[in-house]
């Protein structure tokens, strides 16, 4: 294995995870999440050697995974809804609130438009600022600040008496 491949390998192992669950945050749906990850680290290992030069290779990485998430939507019209993933009876209480508050908030995500699905999930979901945003979907800040601020006033409308503190519910439903 060359020294290339071997760097890459290292890059997967430590970028995979993430990039999947920012696809499936994305998406909704755990295999096409996988697909999109496969997609976005398959143009970072095209570009590789240029990565590593200048370094960001998790930012490319990222960028890809949403341009693809938006590029597919373009193409088809897939209205996708997730199934029922709240927790057993049996679960403890904390674990089966967690689980209710994930199902409740992806439920709501996954209504949002496109963009304004990527803006939130790039936000809150990956801690990105607005700038870093901004260059993940080849959009000015301003756009970014807009299409989270709409995103943000529907999933307070959606999620109705578990709006009351949005930020909260966001950060537990992704632990």
């Amino acid at each position: 294995m060359s020294s290339r491949d071997e760097a890459f390998a290292e890059f997967y192992s430590a970028a995979h995870a993430q990039l999947c669950r920012t696809a499936y945050l994305l998406c909704g749906d755990p295999h096409r999440a996988a697909d999109l990850a496969q997609d976005g680290l398959i143009k970072v290992y095209v570009a590789w050697p240029r990565l590593t030069r200048q370094g960001g290779e998790f930012a490319y990485a990222r960028k890809a995974v949403v341009s693809a998430f938006l590029d597919s939507h373009r193409k088809r019209s897939n209205h996708e809804r997730p199934g029922d993933t709240s927790g057993s009876a049996e679960a403890e209480a904390d674990h089966a609130d967690a689980v209710a508050d994930r199902a409740t908030v992806l439920g709501a995500l996954i209504e949002l438009p496109q963009q304004q699905r990527a803006c939130v999930v790039l936000r809150y979901y990956d801690d990105l600022s607005v700038r870093d945003t901004a260059a993940a979907l080849g959009c000015t800040e301003g756009t970014v600040k807009s299409h989270t601020s709409r995103a943000l006033e529907h999933l307070r409308n959606t999620l109705g008496e578990h709006a009351d503190n949005l930020t909260a519910l966001i950060e537990r439903s992704h632990r």
